[in-house]
């Protein structure tokens, strides 16, 4: 990478990310009351689809001759050229993803949302040509329309459909201010991720778990000590499997950094379903700075030592579903994939007890709870990809013990791939998810690792919560 194009990159990168602020921003929008300038600014923000807002005003300015009908002869010339520099330039060289419908209140969003990139705000960039058209022909005019300009540019911002300013993550050349976390447990012990890491990162500083210690402290520790100096941490990297890069998310999230991810575990669902498939994968995005925010799952657990928050990347659960998974995977190394599923269903239901429940307010006596941190797909019962990571939505699954013969019920209808049709399986795509245990306290299963005890589990997608490098 030559002096000369390492600078462009770094600026077009920075034009293609979703930061902290944009975030902090979003959601001080987001926390406004409700008013009669919502239905204003909708109006408003549809009013200005295709120019058609500016239109109408040329068109009043028109009937007056002079200065007012050069001014819009101007503003409409105008719009013309930014219209082409940002539809169908700048939308294509710099793809951004727009932010979740569920990042605003509901009354606001928008019944069609645009799937273009959110950057640039073609609304934006039509209203303050018109406007400096204008102006050159007719200061007046200009100032005059300045405050409908500005409202329609904030009016993207309150419908949930851009962002309100673009942040970059950094370039990560060599991996020179990351801290990268290895696991050489993870995955096939023979396929050890340390000579890969040190090749693609050869100025990072490897950061290698400690079995008898807490990953996300040690990580924790060693960001505060090089905080304040030309050494800080700028960016996280991390090398393992499920649980390992949930540990280093976690942290990543709670402290802004962005995340570099290689896949190096057994199974690998987050790396797979984020877009990482391989080192030269996170090698690629981090030397450009190409990244997404992504969104995490978020749970606060209410007990007996207090209250505890962690993040996860893939699922949380209450009940038998960790040990059903566990057991599918071991019985599937001698059987194939779906008689080791029912198999491990039925096992883990045999000796399973139902618990009483309140969900979102509602009573219910439940065999178990699945939370996941996205969409997954299938709908069945053994979900195993997420075709998007920013929906702001959380896949609900939970399975009913107040029917009559509710498990040999489940079993049948997993067996004949009906389970969308019975009355025992429940799947709900849900923003929140509040559940109050009625009989005691449980533990919490996330991403693999057991968790506190509770008697309340308050579940959150967070919208993106999480900035991960990607090609």
């Amino acid at each position: 990478m030559s002096a000369m194009t390492a600078p462009l990159l770094r600026r077009v990168a920075a034009l293609q990310r979703v930061g902290r602020p944009d975030r902090r921003l979003m959601a001080r929008s987001a926390a406004l009351p409700r008013t009669h300038a919502d239905h204003a600014l909708t109006v408003i923000t549809r009013s200005a689809d295709k120019a058609r807002l500016w239109w109408v005003v040329a068109g009043a300015l028109a009937t007056r001759r002079g200065a007012p009908r050069r001014a819009a002869l101007r503003g409409i010339g105008s719009i013309g050229f930014a219209s082409l520099a940002a539809s169908f330039v700048a939308k294509e060289l710099l793809p951004r993803r727009r932010p979740a419908a569920s990042a605003v209140p509901e009354h606001r969003r928008l019944a069609r949302r645009p799937d273009s990139s959110s950057f640039p705000s073609g609304h934006a960039a039509s209203a303050a040509a018109f406007v400096t058209g204008a102006f050159q022909e007719s200061p007046s005019v200009g100032l005059a329309l300045l405050p409908l300009a500005a409202a329609v540019a904030y009016s993207r911002v309150h419908t949930g459909v851009h962002w309100p300013s673009d942040v970059g993550a950094p370039l990560m050349v060599d991996g020179e201010n990351m801290l990268a976390v290895v696991n050489p447990a993870s995955g096939d012990p023979a396929d050890d991720p340390t000579a890969e890491v040190r090749f693609a990162w050869p100025k990072a500083d490897l950061l290698l778990p400690d079995p008898e210690g807490d990953l996300r402290g040690q990580i924790t520790a060693e960001i505060r000590r090089r905080a304040g100096g030309d050494g800080a941490i700028r960016a996280l990297g991390v090398a393992g499997g499920d649980g390992t890069v949930a540990a280093v998310a976690s942290v990543a999230a709670d402290t802004g950094l962005p995340l570099a991810l290689i896949p190096a575990g057994t199974l690998n669902h987050f790396a797979r379903d984020v877009g990482v498939r391989s080192m030269p994968d996170a090698d690629v995005a981090t030397e450009r700075g190409t990244a997404v925010g992504i969104d995490l799952g978020e749970v606060t657990v209410d007990g007996l030592g207090g209250t505890h928050r962690r993040w996860f990347v893939n699922t949380a659960s209450l009940g038998g579903y960790p040990e059903m998974v566990r057991l599918r995977e071991k019985i599937e190394q001698r059987h194939p994939k779906w008689p080791s599923a029912v198999l491990a269903m039925v096992r883990v239901l045999r000796r399973a007890k139902p618990f009483p429940v309140r969900l979102n307010g509602k009573r219910a006596l439940v065999w178990l709870v699945f939370v996941g941190n996205g969409t997954y797909a299938p709908k069945g019962f053994w979900p195993n990809r997420r075709p998007a990571l920013d929906t702001g939505l959380l896949d609900v699954r939970y399975l009913r013990a107040d029917v009559p013969y509710s498990r040999a019920r489940f079993v049948l209808s997993a067996v004949t791939k009906t389970l969308h049709a019975s009355h025992v399986y429940r799947q709900r795509d849900l923003p929140a998810l509040d559940v109050e245990l009625l009989d005691g306290h449980r533990r919490l299963a996330s991403d693999g690792e057991v968790g506190p005890l509770g008697r309340r589990f308050r579940f959150r997608s967070r919208p993106s919560a999480l900035t991960i490098y990607r090609r």
